[in-house]
């Protein structure tokens, strides 16, 4: 592959489902190929293999990425990275593009659907996919109460905000509820495998923390270096050490991630990856992917759901996030009849399908029927430049994002899996 001649319009086409599970199919990415066959693939490459309700062979996992053994693995987690967004900045970073220069490291995997944070976290975590995990969206229906719950920080996704933003607000739900698939991080813990995560120290105990990554001795540091150096010195120890990095996501959503304030991060996030591969211990396996990509938005392409009234009728509550919606219909409105609504309305401007078009198509992996009703009764994703907004309930910064994920075009959903050896 040469990242000096990308198609930009192949790179925004819409891409086929991906599969899940090691059968998937070989002719797409998923399968091993996929973020939630990552930690399986770590825990073998560690010496430890541990399977997951999708992943039933963690050393195929393991060989079908590429990872070598070691006694000693950090897996970096940088959020927002797309394998595409990093491969037209690659000028800007001179330790990723001596990464890209392997031949190992020049092919993408892929994130789940929707590619958004939540539902990625949940899947790397738990070596799964959104329809075990019951992380299917930035919002999605909480069914007991028929609200809407906003899946970072578990709480009513309507209600308005506290008076004092600095009094947390609690869960509506409870995130170990929620979630309730074990991560490969709490079964190697079992194994008395040492797992350390490093971050900033407010995610420590947070609701998304405690759903999708659970299990780990959490170091929190406020720096970007010591956060980095925590990692370095955890490696020491055989075991696991998970680093999360965000600079890319925060800055894209706020500016555009083809924005300079972008690159600035880009180049920020670089500079503390190569001190990682300085500062890590000889022979530790070092592997780095995203949860997602980002796509440039186009405000000539935005379409505001509040002033469209084909679009509302019949949909009571409006989940998701603006590439990627989950629709609830109200009582005794036929999901089909919303779809094709909205088929007329959009038409090569998303794919939409009902709920069980899409768990038959794959978009959520296997589903488990305690998951089955959280999922929206119509499922649209964006095509192109597209976002998809709602203006009775949603900000006029949230409406107007620069920089936004959650569909299913390959800017979104290929991601890296660059392996280095310290």
């Amino acid at each position: 592959m040469s990242v000096e001649t990308l198609d930009m319009d192949e790179l925004l086409r819409l891409v086929p489902t991906v599969g899940y599970g090691d059968d998937a199919p070989a002719d797409r990415r998923g399968g091993a190929l996929h973020l939630s066959a990552v930690l399986p693939a770590l825990s073998a490459a560690i010496g430890h293999p541990t399977p997951t309700k999708v992943h039933a062979d963690p050393k195929a996992c393991q060989r079908a990425l590429g990872l070598p053994d070691a006694e000693s693995a950090i897996v970096v987690l940088v959020d927002g990275l797309g394998f595409w967004n990093l491969a037209m900045r690659l000028g800007h970073a001179p330790y990723l593009r001596s990464l890209m220069n392997e031949r190992a490291n020049q092919r993408p995997i892929a994130t789940c659907a929707p590619s958004t944070t939540v539902a990625a976290m949940a899947a790397f975590g738990t070596g799964t996919c959104p329809g075990l995990t019951a992380m299917a969206g930035y919002t999605q229906l909480e069914p007991a109460s028929h609200k809407l719950i906003q899946l970072i920080q578990f709480k009513d996704a309507l209600a308005p905000k506290p008076a004092n933003p600095h009094i947390p607000v609690p869960p509506m739900v409870d995130p170990l509820d929620q979630q309730r698939e074990e991560t490969v991080f709490e079964k190697l813990a079992a194994q008395e495998v040492r797992v350390t995560s490093s971050g900033l120290p407010k995610f420590s105990k947070s609701p998304l923390t405690e759903a999708a990554l659970r299990g780990t001795d959490y170091q929190g540091n406020v720096t970007p270096r010591d956060r980095v150096l925590a990692a370095s010195r955890a490696s020491r120890t055989p075991g696991l050490t998970y680093l999360y990095i965000r600079d890319a996501d925060k800055v894209g959503h706020n500016y555009g991630w083809d924005s300079e304030h972008w690159v600035a991060a880009f180049e920020h996030i670089d500079a503390q990856l190569a001190l990682l591969k300085r500062s890590a211990p000889k022979g530790t396996l070092i592997v780095i992917v995203a949860d997602h990509g980002m796509v440039q938005t186009d405000m000539g392409q935005r379409i505001d759901i509040a002033v469209e009234p084909q679009l509302t009728r019949g949909v009571s509550l409006v989940g998701g996030e603006p590439r990627s919606l989950m629709l609830y219909a109200e009582p005794d409105e036929r999901p089909e009849d919303i779809a094709c609504r909205w088929r007329d309305y959009l038409q090569d401007r998303a794919l939409v399908r009902t709920r069980d078009e899409a768990i038959a198509d794959g978009l959520f992996g296997p589903v488990c029927e305690r998951v089955r009703p959280m999922l929206g009764d119509v499922v649209v994703q964006a095509a192109g430049a597209v976002t998809l907004v709602d203006s009775r309930t949603q900000g006029d910064k949230a409406t107007h994002l620069p920089s936004v994920h959650g569909s299913q075009t390959a800017l979104e959903m290929d991601i890296p899996c660059l392996i280095d050896m310290a």
